[in-house]
């Protein structure tokens, strides 16, 4: 296998997983915000704004994942 073709395929399989990680951890956190909403209502804005930022960093990881295997594919070549 040539190192471009091993390339690509790495950077592909990264980005999946990095993408199946980052949906699993999204879902996670949403679905453990809504309950804490449901046990206690009081606490519905401070909740949600923790869960932005907590889905604001969960994001970056497929977003990182993509720049390095774009990094990797062009400095193969």
């Amino acid at each position: 296998m040539e190192p471009l073709a091993a390339a690509v395929l790495g950077a592909g399989i990264a980005a999946g997983c990095a993408a199946l990680g980052a949906s699993l951890a999204n879902g996670n956190v949403v679905a453990r915000t809504i309950e804490g909403i449901t046990r206690q209502p009081e606490a519905r804005s401070q909740l949600q704004s923790t869960m932005f930022i907590g889905v604001g960093l969960i994001e970056a990881l497929p977003l990182l994942t993509w720049v390095l295997a774009l990094l990797l594919m062009f400095t193969i070549e």
